[in-house]
C-alpha cells in the first residue's frame, strides 16, 4: 500500500528540520508552512488558532489568530523549585497565563506567538527543560506513578521513566539548531538506528505503574509496565503492550483498546525489551493510513503471540509468566502524607489541570512563592493534579502556610470525590480537532452531577467521570465509569461500564445527547444504582452486572 503524505514529509524533512527556519522568518503570517505543521510536533509544539474568534476575523478578512502550544518533556512529571520558577515566568511572559497540566504528567502552555517560540525555548533551556519529542510520531512523555510514599524503592522505579525517555529520544540535532541557534553536528553523529528517517508510524506512549497505584492508567499505553517489588527490592516489570484511547466517530474499525500482557522481564532486561517493542512497531506498523497506525492495530493484525515472538527474537529476551500484582488505587491521595524517609508531600486538587489565579484560589501565586523558597519540588499526576513534594519536616509549616493563605487547602478539602476524580482535555478554544467543549464545560456539569449524587445519597461514591471534546481520547474517557465524548457543540456520546481501577473499558450507552438528556439519563441511572447496588459495588461494575451496555 502507498505510504501516507505524512510519511513522505518525515522522510524528506532532513532530520525534522524541514523549512522551519524559513517559516519562522516569515513575518507576514502567524502560521507556518503546511509540511512544517507536522514537523513542529516532533519539537513538542502544535500550531493552533483561537477558534472563538474565527468567525469575527473571517468577517474582517483577517488571517486566523494563530499561536502555538508548547508541551514539556518531563519523564515522571518532576520539576525542581528552580524549574518551577522558570515555568511561571515563561508562562507570564509569553502565553495565555495558564499552566495546563496534561493527562500525561507534564504541562503545556498555550497562546505563544510565532516570534516568541524561540525566546520561550531558550528560557526553558537555561533550567535544563526541553520539549523534544513531547508530540509527534515518537515516544512521548514517559509517565510513572506519582505517589512516592509507599515504597522505599520508589526512586529506583521512578528512574526508569528517565531511562526510557533517554533511550527512545530522537538523535537529530534539529531542535538545538532551530530553536537554540546551536551549530550543526556531523551527519554521522545524527545517525538514528531507532527512528532512521521514518520515525514511528504514529505516537507512542509508555507508563510505569507502582502497585498498589494505577494512577497512570497503565493499560491505556502502548507499553504498560507494572513494577514488581519482592521483599522490598525491585526485581523487574510485568510488560503489557498495545493500549490506546483514540477512535473515530462513525468508523467502527477504529477503537480504544487496553494493552495485552506479554509477561515479566527482569529489571536489567527492561530497556532492551522496550526498545524492541518499539522497533517492531516501527517496522510492522501501518504507514498508509494514520487512523490505523497505532501499536494496538499492529498487535491485533499480527496477533499477540506473533507480536510477542517477534519482540523476543529481536531482543533475545524470553518473557516469563506475569508475576502477581495488585492495583487497588487509581485516584490521587489528596492532602498531607509522609514518606519512608520522613519527607512530606501535599497533593493539591487542580480542577481540569488549569493552574491559574481567581477569586477562590491562587494556584500560580502559591506555587511560585513555594518554589522561591527552594524548599520543595513539584510532581504532576496523570489525574491533572500537583504534589508539592520532598519537604523536610522543619519546612512543612512554611509551605502549609502558603497553601493555606492562597486557598489551596480549602479548595482541595472541599472538593467532592466526583469532582476530584474528573478529567478533561483542553478541547475548545484551541484544539483544532475538538467538536465540543471539555475543560471549560466539565466543571459546571460536575456541579449538576453532584446535585444528582446528593439527591440519591451517593455523595461518597468514588465515581470517575471524564470528558473529551473529540473521540481521540486525550482525557482517557473510554477508561472512565462515565465517559463523555464530544460529537458537536453542546452534544456528547455517553459511555458507561469501565471498572474503577482501569482494567476494563466502557461501552457506548447513548449517542449525541445534550445536557438536559445527559442529566435525565444520569438521574435515572443513579437512582437505580442507589437502590439496587451491592455493598461497596462501584458504579461501573453495577452497570455491567445489570447489563446496561
Amino acid at each position: 500500500m502507498a505510504e501516507s503524505i505524512a510519511e513522505k514529509v518525515k522522510k524528506e524533512s532532513k532530520g525534522l528540520r524541514g523549512t522551519l527556519k524559513e517559516s519562522l522568518q516569515d513575518e507576514h503570517t502567524g502560521q507556518i508552512r503546511t509540511n512544517d505543521q507536522l514537523l513542529i510536533k516532533f519539537h513538542g509544539m502544535y500550531m493552533q488558532d483561537d477558534r472563538d474568534r474565527r468567525d469575527e476575523r473571517a468577517e474582517k478578512k483577517l488571517d486566523r489568530l494563530y499561536s502555538y502550544m508548547i508541551r514539556l518533556r518531563l519523564p515522571g512529571g518532576l520539576l525542581s523549585a528552580k524549574q518551577w520558577v522558570a515555568l511561571h515566568e515563561v508562562t507570564n511572559a509569553y502565553t495565555t497565563g495558564v499552566i495546563k497540566i496534561t493527562t500525561r504528567q507534564t504541562v503545556q502552555l498555550h497562546g505563544i506567538l510565532k516570534h516568541n517560540i524561540k525566546p520561550t525555548i531558550k528560557d526553558f533551556d537555561t533550567v535544563k527543560l526541553d520539549s523534544i519529542a513531547a508530540c509527534g510520531d515518537v515516544n512521548r512523555n514517559v509517565v510513572a506513578s506519582a505517589h512516592p510514599r509507599f515504597s522505599a524503592v520508589y526512586e529506583e522505579i521512578f528512574s526508569y521513566a528517565g531511562k526510557l525517555s533517554g533511550l527512545l529520544l530522537p538523535k537529530t540535532h534539529a531542535y538545538y539548531e532551530i530553536w537554540l541557534d546551536k551549530e550543526k553536528i556531523s551527519p554521522e553523529l545524527e545517525k538514528d538506528e531507532l527512528y532512521q528517517d521514518r520515525y514511528f508510524p504514529r505516537k507512542f506512549k509508555i507508563a510505569i505503574a507502582i502497585p498498589p497505584y494505577n494512577d497512570v492508567d497503565v493499560f491505556t499505553n502502548d507499553i504498560g509496565l507494572i513494577a514488581i517489588v519482592e521483599k522490598g527490592r525491585l526485581v523487574g516489570f510485568n510488560v503489557s503492550a498495545g493500549g490506546g484511547m483514540g477512535a473515530t466517530h462513525g468508523n467502527a474499525e477504529t477503537y480504544p483498546r487496553l494493552a495485552s500482557m506479554l509477561g515479566f522481564v527482569k529489571k536489567e532486561d527492561l530497556l532492551k525489551a522496550a526498545y524492541e517493542i518499539a522497533t517492531t512497531q516501527r517496522d510492522f506498523g501501518n504507514r498508509s493510513d494514520r487512523k490505523f497506525a497505532r501499536l494496538k492495530y499492529t498487535i491485533d493484525r499480527m496477533g499477540v503471540d506473533v507480536f510477542k515472538k517477534e519482540v523476543e527474537t529481536r531482543s533475545g529476551i524470553a518473557f516469563k509468566p506475569e508475576k502477581k500484582y495488585e492495583l487497588t488505587i487509581r485516584h490521587d491521595e489528596f492532602g498531607w502524607h509522609q514518606n519512608h524517609e520522613g519527607l512530606w508531600y501535599y497533593t493539591a486538587f487542580v480542577e481540569t489541570g488549569r493552574v491559574l489565579d481567581n477569586d477562590k484560589v491562587q494556584f500560580k501565586k502559591a506555587f511560585y512563592a513555594i518554589a522561591q523558597t527552594g524548599k520543595a519540588q513539584f510532581r504532576f499526576t496523570c489525574n491533572q493534579n500537583i504534589i508539592v513534594s520532598d519537604i523536610k519536616p522543619e519546612d512543612k509549616a512554611e509551605v502549609e502556610s502558603i497553601l493555606q493563605q492562597h486557598g489551596i487547602i480549602e479548595v482541595t478539602q472541599n472538593a467532592s470525590r466526583v469532582r476530584r476524580n474528573a478529567i478533561a482535555c483542553v478541547a475548545l478554544n484551541t484544539c483544532p480537532l475538538a467538536l465540543a467543549e471539555a475543560q471549560r464545560y466539565l466543571p459546571s456539569l460536575i456541579g449538576k452531577i453532584e446535585g444528582l449524587l446528593d439527591k440519591h445519597n451517593l455523595a461518597n461514591e468514588e465515581l470517575h467521570v471524564r470528558m473529551t471534546g473529540c473521540p481521540n481520547g486525550c482525557g482517557r474517557p473510554y477508561a472512565a465509569e462515565i465517559g463523555f465524548v464530544g460529537t458537536a457543540s453542546g452534544r456528547y456520546n455517553i459511555y458507561l461500564g469501565a471498572d474503577a481501577l482501569g482494567k476494563r473499558l466502557n461501552k457506548l450507552y447513548k449517542e449525541n445527547i445534550d445536557e438536559p438528556e445527559i442529566l435525565n439519563t444520569l438521574d435515572v441511572l443513579l437512582k437505580d444504582f442507589s437502590n439496587n447496588k451491592n455493598h461497596n459495588e462501584p458504579f461501573g461494575d453495577y452497570v455491567m452486572r445489570k447489563q446496561l451496555v
